[in-house]
């Protein structure tokens, strides 16, 4: 509460006990019928005044309560965000180290397809290269035969 309305009461009570001294005062002085009632009034008013404040602490602390309550709360909302996002950070590295297997997987067959492809293309070539230098060879031997052929004839 305010440090103003923390004054307010502390002067109630002092008006209070003040009006109960001059009350007093005059109870000694006056008749004692008249005291009775007003010191049943006093009794009343102070009772009441104690509930008073005996309600506001209840009010304060209902405030305290809350306010641990909403902490406590808060607390676990903050625990239950932490925990789903480790979860999805969790997930998405799983997720991740998946796409990267199958990166690798993908790779490495796709490595073994170029080597494939590699050595077909190779022993292609060098099969070409056998046929090429075999009918090169066909064709020098026909030619260097009928060229001494027609060499043999001019000189026969």
């Amino acid at each position: 509460m305010s440090s103003t309305s923390e004054k307010a009461p502390k002067t109630e009570k002092q008006t209070a006990k003040s009006a109960r001294e001059q009350v007093a005062g005059e109870a000694v002085a006056g008749p004692a019928e008249a005291f009775g009632p007003l010191s049943e009034i006093l009794t009343r008013a102070e009772k009441a005044y104690s509930a008073y404040l005996d309600a506001q602490k209840e009010v304060a602390k209902a405030y305290k309560e809350n306010e641990r309550e909403v902490e406590r709360a808060y607390e676990g909302e903050v625990e239950k965000a932490n925990h789903e996002c480790d979860e999805a950070m969790k997930q998405a590295l799983k997720a991740r180290d998946e796409a990267e297997k199958q990166a690798e997987e993908a790779y490495r067959k796709a490595m073994d397809k170029a080597k494939s492809a590699y050595e077909e293309n190779v022993v292609q070539a060098l099969n070409a290269r056998k046929e090429a230098v075999e009918q090169a060879w066909q064709v020098r031997k026909e030619t260097v035969e009928q060229a001494w052929k027609i060499y043999g004839r001019e000189k026969g």
